[in-house]
């Protein structure tokens, strides 16, 4: 194993992280924290195969990852819009967005309007901050549009009502498992919650207008069984599949004598972590010598082979390779795994029943606006955009102090 400063990484090392960043970003949903240590880094990036097309596939797929990572900061997806699936088999991702929820519930702690509310929800040095002021903050940022999605709300509860379409929280479920379809896996959404601030609840209670503007225009759309195998047989490495996979910690040292001298002591009972720490030559020795998970063709030939041919806690006999010699212990295996048809056809159908619905749904809700009558205070008593101070009020640039 090479023994070059990790302080000064070559050319090729930095690029290789570039990847594990890209690939990290992908299989999480997340970009990595600068402190963030990735399984491929506990280890010297020589004992790692890099394959060419591999690392194409990778560079795609993390350019797909990034454009959840650049979705707003809300995790609400009462509008989602969903990408359609790709030739090559690249899955669509969901491009979440909506208005903030603070603004949903606003209109319910506005004092009656032309009142005067001495009630104070801050003070700062003894000045006071009324919930009038909040209020009108809150509604100049984005109370509109917070009230227009409920009216619509209301719009189309109104029409399910008159049409007699039943809707139940079975139909919100049907919706939430076409968003975790786009995800891939229950890890890869439960990421994504994380990283937007959600739990599955608050994203549960954003999904019912995406559920009843579906529910209400499902009769005026068709989906095929022909359309939803499609859907499945181009997306399918993105829909959860997984590679047969192996957890291993090693140890690795420079001669046939130290590696033969260390499997005796773990023979007579030696315990493997501590003595990957005090004895390993490789990075991997801070962990105990633990590499996490790595497919088929991630490691070089002689490594990848022993590792997967041991049992679970078993430890290999010497394996030589072009760093050294090493001793392995598996300490965790996943089959490889692939959903089948039958699994996700129902969120399938949804998905692709939502889409269609998405692409009628302008029309219909202006529709629906258009027979309804409807009036909006909130609108009148918003102060008119000229109102406000223009932006070329503010000081140029040029007159802030020059930096010393």
């Amino acid at each position: 194993m090479s023994n070059q400063d990790e302080t000064q990484p070559n050319d090729k090392k930095t690029e290789i992280g570039k990847e594990k960043e890209e690939r990290y970003t992908y299989e999480t949903g997340e970009a990595p924290a600068e402190t963030e240590v990735l399984a491929e880094d506990r280890v010297d990036d020589e004992l790692y195969v890099e394959d060419e097309d591999d690392n194409d596939a990778r560079k795609e797929t993390a350019a797909a990852a990034a454009a959840v990572t650049a979705a707003p900061a809300a995790m609400l997806a009462s509008t989602p819009t969903v990408q359609p699936a790709q030739k090559g088999g690249r899955m669509g991702w969901i491009i979440l967005s909506a208005v903030l929820v603070v603004a949903l519930i606003v209109v319910l702690v506005k004092p009656p309007f032309g009142g005067d509310s001495n009630g104070a929800v801050a003070t700062v040095n003894g000045t006071k901050i009324s919930k009038e002021q909040l209020y009108d903050l809150l509604v100049n940022a984005n109370g509109k549009a917070a009230l227009d999605n409920l009216i619509v709300e209301n719009l189309v509860q109104q029409e399910m009502s008159a049409n007699n379409i039943a809707f139940s929280e079975q139909d919100i479920d049907q919706e939430m498992e076409a968003v975790k379809l786009q995800f891939g896996t229950e890890e890869a959404f439960q990421s994504a919650l994380l990283q937007y601030g959600y739990t599955e609840d608050v994203l549960r209670s954003e999904m019912k207008l995406s559920a009843m503007i579906r529910k209400s225009l499902e009769s005026k759309t068709e989906v095929t069984d022909e359309e939803v195998q499609a859907y499945f047989d181009q997306n399918k490495a993105m829909l959860g599949s997984t590679e047969e996979q192996v957890r291993a910690s090693h140890i690795l040292v420079d001669t046939k004598e130290e590696a033969d001298s260390i499997l005796a002591e773990l023979k007579a009972g030696a315990d493997f972590a501590e003595t990957a720490q005090a004895k390993s030559k490789d990075g991997s020795a801070a962990n105990g010598g633990d590499l996490n998970f790595f497919g088929r063709g991630q490691m070089v030939a002689p490594f990848e082979e022993a590792a997967f041919a041991l049992e679970v806690d078993e430890i290999s006999e010497v394996v030589k390779s072009d760093f050294g010699f090493h001793i392995i212990k598996k300490t965790d295996y996943k089959p490889a795994y692939e959903p089948s048809f039958e699994e996700k056809k129902a969120a399938i159908h949804t998905l692709l029943v939502g889409q269609e619905a998405r692409t009628q749904s302008e029309t219909w809700i202006s529709e629906l606006r258009n027979k309804a009558k409807i009036t909006n205070t909130l609108e009148e008593e918003a102060p008119a955009a000229s109102d406000a101070p223009a932006a070329t009020d503010a000081p140029p640039a040029t007159d802030a102090p020059a930096k010393e």
